[in-house]
C-alpha cells in the first residue's frame, strides 16, 4: 500500500523519529491506524449504548427530567457510590 503524507504530516512524523518517540515512518502510520481503530471501536460501543438507551425509552423505562428528578437521581448515585466505597473498604481489611 502506498501512503502519501502531507508535508506537515511528514514533518510531524520526522520530528517524532528524531526525538526517539518512533523508529520509522511506518511506526507513525501503524500508530495512527491503531488510534483510528480504537476510536472507531469506541464509536461503535457508544452507538450500541445509544441504541440500548433508545430501546429502553421505547419500553417506557425512561425518567421524566425535572429539578426534583435530577435531585433524586443525584441522591441515588451518591448512595450507590457510598455503598460501593464501603464495600471496597470492608473487602480490603
Amino acid at each position: 500500500m502506498d501512503i502519501h503524507l502531507t508535508p506537515d504530516q511528514k514533518a510531524f512524523a520526522r520530528h517524532a523519529i528524531e526525538n526517539g518517540r518512533l523508529h520509522s515512518e511506518q511506526d507513525a502510520v501503524q500508530e495512527a491506524l491503531a488510534l483510528w481503530e480504537e476510536r472507531e471501536r469506541r464509536r461503535a460501543e457508544f452507538l450500541l449504548t445509544l441504541d440500548d438507551a433508545k430501546a429502553s425509552l421505547a419500553r417506557g423505562e425512561g425518567r421524566v427530567i425535572t429539578p426534583e428528578s435530577m435531585q433524586q437521581l443525584a441522591q441515588e448515585v451518591k448512595e450507590r457510590g457510598r455503598a460501593r466505597l464501603l464495600a471496597e473498604l470492608t473487602a480490603s481489611r
